[in-house]
């Protein structure tokens, strides 16, 4: 029988990190590595094909500079494109926070341990929209 210590189940080593945005949900699983990067079961590049959203889910990486250092495994549903990019940056940022205590500092002054609670406003009985009324007619 192996002894408890020499045997490591699988993920024991992966650091949690939860991000929402608008209605997307992302739960990213950060393990030290090469800096491969996978949301969904596709490459990075595949999945967020515009720059934009890339640069966005990158970002918590680049300013600790941990992009060659951590392999992310990202799962993401609900929501946008922007609204999963978004998740996925504030998730990869709690993961990176509970990886080295010592990042936090640097994290929440980049404003990246923040979490965007901006969603759409409701519908209002009598109105077309939350906030548009109907049109006007004179006669």
């Amino acid at each position: 029988m192996a002894d408890a210590t020499t045997v490591q189940a699988k993920g024991t080593n992966d650091f949690l990190g939860t991000g929402r945005r608008k209605s997307s949900v992302a739960r990213v699983r950060l393990r030290p590595g090469r800096g491969q990067i996978v949301v969904n079961k596709r490459p990075l590049e595949d999945y967020f094909p515009q720059r934009q959203q890339q640069i966005a889910v990158l970002a918590p990486l680049e300013r600790t500079g941990k992009r060659g250092e951590v392999d992310l495994i990202i799962r993401v549903h609900g929501g946008g494109f922007t609204g999963q990019a978004d998740a996925c940056k504030l998730g990869i940022a709690r993961a990176l926070k509970n990886y080295d205590v010592a990042l936090e500092e640097g994290l929440r002054a980049s404003d990246l341990l923040t979490r965007d609670s901006r969603a759409k406003e409701r519908k209002k009985y009598g109105l077309r929209g939350a906030r548009r009324g109907t049109q006007f007619s004179k006669r």
